[in-house]
């Protein structure tokens, strides 16, 4: 007998056997042993009414299969097929044998425990079972008692009511009945009164979130419509940004050339302009209204937090939520019902557990303060249902004020004032940045390391695979593009891992993959209640939005207005004639709150989420409609670009020939455009299937025509060609001009990946020295150790400067061979390392953190230019005295007021003092003579300390940014500067110009 035939039966008997208390009743003890058609025939009138009645019992015998199947699978791996059969066989015997009448309910006081030990004492125990039998005999007979009496208490009793009265009390019992018995443990007492208990049921409860919910599924391919294994949600949770929302939220301003990023942008940055990391903005307020765009990770976020708070593992600034009592609710579960009442919120969650649960547990939990309530799904809900939401949590926060509560949601289903009313503060989940994702890959691939044999590659392949994957975002910028959400990102992992470390040239297969997931499929596999009420399949949802797309880039817009959106879906339904009497509005409304392709950005306005999917869609729908002349007339504008490029990947064989052909045409007609069309020809070969002979030929000869480079502006045009174009550059540059040679190298750089390596890699043999800066500049765009090993160590680098951006290129400079300067952008903590630095000429260093004792530069006694932008104190100024051959100096002192200690060798010639203050004393500048040229830069309109000194060296060239000058000229003592020259810029000035007319100083007002 298998798990699911005995779980079936002893389904049967449950039900049955309360329908025969229901049905049956105290006065007619013979219908006892009836059938429970039978039963219903004999006591509800009418053949609709039974059928009815029939399907409500049926869904009861369905929450029993469903508890006991699982169960059942494991526990019968250890009986052979009779054992089997002789524990369910007697199971039911004892079922069938036993007093389970509404009299030995009432008389066991609808205690299972009770009624158990009842039957067990009047009923003989079935005979010829082994030890492990009868043990499972005992536990399933004991549930099934258990089931049998949550059933029977809630059965409204059967009084000779009217049969209408019948169905209205019957409505909802199948469903309510199944909800009660998912709240029942696998085996447990009732729930006992009183608090003694309390502590005891929450670290079960706690065990039982750390464990259950400490899970995520890795993407499934599109194809794939079987549930993808699971891994350890703390494992694979990556950091996410947030910003605060207002509610008017705008994309930001996109390059219209995609031009490759240096590596440097995969670096934390930090500050203000990064956002703040998700955690933060949590930790500032304790009622939160998270929203995010489809797969932003939401959901992942709630369930983080859940996990996280119940192993009391915060830190930082989250460390005080240790201690509280995570409560997940999960809204969809509540689509056509009631939102939850305290006691039943963990239902979704502790089903299993909540039979023990201590009367006015989670009351208790909320009322103390110490709950944490995730709501999760606002959007996913129906329309209707969100008022509901709105008012059983207000009302639900009246009650219990002072509970920590997060809620989600999509931005089209909740403003950022939905809950403002209720004082919550509202988030915004960011697309994730550089940083972001490649964190996220790297912990992506951390996680499925558990996966162990099911792995499509060996487990100590996976670094492999982050950093090809790693290698492959930053080479295509349509990759990191793509990639800016959790979801995304983690369905580019999935299909790397799939394919072998391979992911598709064709960025239209990428796109497609993701359109399909956010339109349709996720939703589908979840079971979205809001998704499910839609009756449009996902073709009819392409459909509809491929003619959004094309209608706002027909008219060189990339969003509109909701009511005219509405109107042109209206149109676009009475064409599609099986969705014949759908209206326009609300059919938008549900692609706005599900397709996860649309937003808001304004109130009443709408977009498209990316405007990557804006030109697919448009270019999908320039293709299906045969609108190539279109195409080829705007093809010289930038906005048309990446449309045209995608509708050549669309389009049919015929199509092809007259969209690019059309370009090629005018190329030849028009030579003010003729430059851009070829370029943009050139580009749609990314996305070709195939072309014929012919065209191909009048291709080649197009790219021939842009080659080569020669002005600055060639290198981005030519790198949007994308790789492709890299077979048609010289392996040696020797042919050409040095101009050329120069943008050569450069247009190879921003097209980047192992190929645009290798062609660097032959170019090192160019002595000529704009050639060898090129090179030297373009590590910036590679791998840091694959560029030094092939290019930099072969590169002659005496005399010359290295520019680092990133952390990579920083642990390699002891390898690259001595180089004279060294210009550091990226935010650097490790000053005292650059006692490692060959001997330098030149440091600059942009972005100093913590921290920087100048003794370390003893080691570079031959500096004549040092820039130091420091974030912090700086110590040592006396060392700067030492450096006898320092002529330039540009230093912070955002930190450093006290400037007594500076030193300066008498050769010094030129001064700028960053970030002076208020508190900044200068006047000990007025001990260096030879000064020349001195700047003061503030960060903020102030008058530093000393500058009568300053001003007083004759000879000098003064320059004062965002000083308040007229507050200089009205403090006591101010005598009239003797400068050579005084300019100011963005400066506080006096009223009266004539004020800063001094004798023999020239003055320049900026």
């Amino acid at each position: 007998m298998s798990a699911e035939a005995a779980a079936l039966r002893l389904g049967t008997i449950v039900a049955r056997t309360a329908a025969d208390i229901w049905l049956g009743g105290r006065r007619r003890q013979q219908e006892r042993h009836s059938s429970l058609t039978e039963l219903v025939r004999l006591r509800v009138p009418g053949l609709r009414l039974q059928r009815s009645v029939e399907r409500q019992f049926g869904q009861i015998t369905d929450a029993v299969f469903d508890r006991l199947e699982s169960y059942l699978e494991h526990e019968f791996r250890g009986l052979d097929e009779a054992g089997r059969q002789a524990v369910v066989d007697a199971v039911c015997d004892t079922f069938a044998r036993a007093d389970l009448s509404d009299e030995a309910v009432f008389a066991a006081d609808a205690n299972p425990a009770e009624l158990i030990r009842r039957i067990t004492g009047s009923v003989r125990a079935p005979v010829g079972l082994s030890e492990a039998e009868s043990r499972l005999y005992e536990m399933l007979f004991a549930e099934c008692v258990e089931y049998y009496v949550r059933i029977v208490r809630s059965l409204p009793v059967f009084e000779e009511r009217a049969a209408a009265e019948l169905l209205a009390r019957t409505a909802t019992l199948g469903a309510e009945v199944a909800r009660l018995l998912e709240r029942l443990p696998d085996r447990s007492l009732l729930a006992p009164d009183g608090t003694d208990r309390d502590t005891a049921f929450r670290r079960r409860y706690l065990e039982l979130v750390s464990r259950d919910l400490d899970e995520v599924e890795l993407f499934r391919r599109t194809s794939d419509r079987a549930a993808g294994p699971r891994v350890r949600l703390s494992v694979a949770y990556a950091s996410l940004r947030a910003t605060g929302d207002d509610g008017s939220r705008r994309r930001t301003v996109r390059s219209l050339s995609r031009l490759r990023p240096d590596m440097s942008d995969w670096e934390e940055a930090g500050g203000e302009s990064s956002g703040m990391r998700v955690e933060t903005g949590l930790s500032g307020a304790s009622r939160v209204l998270l929203r995010g765009e489809a797969g932003s990770g939401k959901t992942t976020l709630l369930r983080w937090l859940a996990v996280t708070a119940a192993r009391g593992a915060f830190s930082g600034e989250l460390a005080d939520w240790n201690g509280l009592t995570p409560v997940l609710v999960k809204l969809r579960e509540y689509s056509g019902r009631t939102p939850p009442a305290p006691d039943a919120m963990l239902d979704g969650i502790a089903g299993p557990i909540t039979g023990i649960m201590p009367k006015g547990w989670v009351e208790r939990q909320l009322d103390s303060g110490r709950a944490l309530l995730l709501i999760d799904g606002v959007d996913e809900l129906l329309d209707r249902e969100r008022r509901a939401v709105r008012d059983w949590l207000r009302k639900l926060l009246m009650a219990y004020d002072g509970v920590r509560v997060v809620v989600t949601s999509r931005p089209a289903a909740a403003g950022a004032d939905w809950l403002r009313g209720e004082h919550f503060t509202a988030l915004h989940l960011d697309r994730m940045r550089p940083p972001d994702l490649a964190a996220f890959v790297r912990q992506w691939h951390q996680a499925v390391r558990e996966l162990g044999e099911d792995l499509p590659c060996p487990v100590d392949d996976l670094p492999l695979y982050e950093q090809s994957l790693l290698t492959s975002l930053k080479d295509r910028p349509h990759l990191q593009s793509l990639a800016g959400t959790p979801l995304l990102a983690a369905m580019l992992c999935a299909l790397h891992l799939n394919r072998g470390r391979q992911l598709p040239r064709d960025r239209m297969e990428l796109y497609r993959n993701a359109l399909h997931t956010l339109v349709h499929d996720r939703d589908a596999d979840r079971n979205v209640p809001s998704a499910v009420d839609s009756k449009l399949s996902l073709n009819d949802k392409l459909v509809i939005l491929r003619d959004l797309a094309w209608r706002l880039s027909d008219n060189n817009r990339s969003e509109i207005s909701v009511e005219q959106a509405a109107v042109h879906v209206g149109r676009k339904l009475r064409a599609m004639r099986h969705l014949d009497g759908m209206e326009g509005g609300r059919v938008l409304d549900q692609l706005r709150h599900r397709s996860g392709i649309l937003r808001s950005p304004a109130e009443a306005r709408l977009d498209f989420v990316h405007r990557t999917f804006q030109e697919y869609l448009a270019s999908s729908e320039a293709a299906e409609e045969d609108r190539m002349g279109n195409l080829v007339e705007r093809a010289h504008l930038d906005l048309w670009r990446e449309t045209v490029i995608m509708a050549a990947g669309h389009a049919n064989a015929r199509q092809r020939e007259e969209l690019l052909g059309g370009i090629l045409d005018r190329a030849e007609r028009e030579p003010r455009h003729a430059r851009t069309l070829r370029l943009l020809a050139a580009s749609c070969q990314e996305t070709l299937p195939s072309v014929s002979e012919r065209l191909a030929q009048r291709l080649d000869e197009a790219v021939a025509h842009l080659l080569p480079a020669r002005r600055e502006t060639d290198p981005p045009a030519l790198a949007a060609v994308g790789p492709s174009l890299l077979r048609r550059l010289p392996q040696s540059l020797g042919a050409l001009t040095e101009k050329a040679a120069v943008q050569t190298v450069r247009t190879v750089a921003l097209i980047g990946g192992e190929e645009a390596l290798d062609l660097l890699a032959g170019y090192v043999e160019d002595r000529r020295d704009t050639v060898i800066d090129e090179l030297v500049d373009a590590w910036g765009y590679f791998d840091a150790e694959a560029y030094a090993g092939r290019v930099l160590s072969r590169l002659p680098l005496e005399g010359r400067r290295l520019r680092v951006t990133h952390s990579g290129q920083w642990r390699l400079l002891t390898e690259v061979g001595p180089f004279a300067g060294l210009s550091i952008s990226l935010p650097f903590e490790e000053f005292a390392t650059l006692a490692d630095v060959p001997p330098l000429a030149v440091l600059s260093v942009f972005d100093l953190r913590g921290e920087a004792d100048l003794a370390v530069l003893r080691a570079h006694p031959g500096l004549t230019f040092l820039v130091l932008l420091a974030h912090a104190p700086v110590r040592g100024l006396e060392v700067l005295g030492e450096l006898r051959r320092l002529q330039f100096l540009s230093l912070g002192v955002r930190n450093t007021p006290d400037l007594g200690d500076l030193r300066l060798a008498p050769d010094m010639d030129h001064l700028d003092l960053w970030g002076v203050t208020a508190a900044s004393d200068v006047s000990s500048l007025a001990n260096h003579a030879g000064l020349s040229r001195v700047t003061l830069l503030t960060e903020e309109f102030c008058l530093p300390r000393g500058l009568d000194s300053v001003a007083a060296m004759p000879g000098l060239h003064l320059s004062l940014h965002g000083v308040d000058v007229a507050a200089w000229l009205r403090s006591p003592g101010f005598v009239p500067p003797r400068l050579a020259e005084l300019r100011l810029y963005n400066c506080v000035l006096p009223e009266d110009p004539g004020a800063l007319r001094f004798r023999g100083v020239q003055v320049v007002v900026r």
